[in-house]
């Protein structure tokens, strides 16, 4: 996520009362998880198991919770509490904002769109042209669709991220700061959900398929002409290449790839980053013909064992 414009570490660090190591001037230009960081991205870290990752990523602005030397070009914001101050930029930079109406007067919606009843369309949502969207449809704000995309009834595109922290008064919140985009000729079944990204973009690439009760959690990016079956579960920070299949009920673990053109069969349970141009089966998931031939053995295993009596 980008700031509207560029604040020096000074203004950022006033903003959360907190200590900063580096040259006051120290350019800021934006906020991300760690995944998608950037040079002039603030990228938070609250545990010493992931210190030497945030320090050494492509951020330049580390906020954290422990005062370590800071790597040369960069600077750093001491927090007692990081999580919680990633939260307070987030809502300043990013606050929730009020509608009224069923499609927003900032909603800009291209020439040929159909928007059937009691869809809601968020503030500064983008859509393109000749777009069919159903009734029942819930766009959040922010989001952004191409053209020629249809989108069946009940679906619902940005809400927030499932990412949370335990605290010993229960559970903490990340703040959702970032967008759904759909690029042109997706299709998208009835039912599903799509979660906008923490910070960056949860992408729907164009001309992939969706089925009814496909659900895509916050930063995955699907590549283009994917094929996704009905009641697939994809986590987030998942990358799925182009020319994907993953048909019915496949589930995935978080911050996994799955390579281009791969087939995922029904049931499988993606536990692991995957190769493209294969097929697969199986939890934990396996090449589908090595799977199917362990499973003939398994078979073998009862007539085996009596031969040996």
């Amino acid at each position: 996520m980008k700031f509207p414009k560029s604040h020096s570490l000074q203004e950022i660090a006033n903003l959360l009362n907190c200590k900063f190591i580096g040259d006051k001037d120290f350019q800021v230009l934006g906020m991300n998880e760690i995944h998608v960081v950037e040079p002039g991205d603030i990228v938070f870290v609250d545990h010493p198991k992931y210190y030497d990752k945030a320090l050494q990523s492509a951020a330049t602005i580390v906020l954290i919770n422990k005062e370590v030397e800071c790597p040369e070009g960069k600077a750093l914001l001491i927090s007692d509490d990081p999580f919680r101050d990633f939260n307070i930029l987030t809502r300043h930079f990013k606050p929730f904002q009020f509608a009224n109406v069923a499609v927003a007067s900032s909603a800009e919606i291209g020439e040929g769109t159909i928007i059937q009843p009691n869809t809601f369309v968020g503030n500064n949502v983008k859509i393109g042209k000749n777009c069919l969207i159903h009734s029942n449809v819930s766009i959040y704000d922010h989001t952004v669709i191409g053209d020629n995309v249809i989108i069946h009834a009940g679906t619902i595109l940005g809400a927030d991220a499932f990412y949370y922290k335990k605290r010993p008064e229960g559970f903490d919140q990340l703040v959702s700061g970032g967008r759904v985009v759909i690029e042109d000729n997706v299709g998208i079944g009835a039912l599903c959900t799509i979660d906008k990204g923490v910070t960056g973009d949860t992408t729907i690439g164009a001309g992939s398929k969706l089925d009814n009760q496909v659900h895509v959690g916050h930063d995955t990016v699907i590549g283009k002409k994917c094929l996704i079956a009905s009641q697939t579960g994809i986590a987030g920070c998942v990358i799925i290449e182009d020319e994907v299949t993953l048909w019915g009920q496949v589930g995935t673990t978080s911050g996994i790839t799955i390579g281009a053109k791969a087939v995922v069969m029904g049931q499988t349970g993606v536990t692991k980053s995957v190769e493209g141009g294969k097929s697969y089966f199986g939890t934990p998931i396996e090449e589908s013909r090595e799977k199917l031939k362990q499973l003939a053995n398994i078979k073998k295993i009862p007539e085996i064992l009596s031969k040996l009596k």
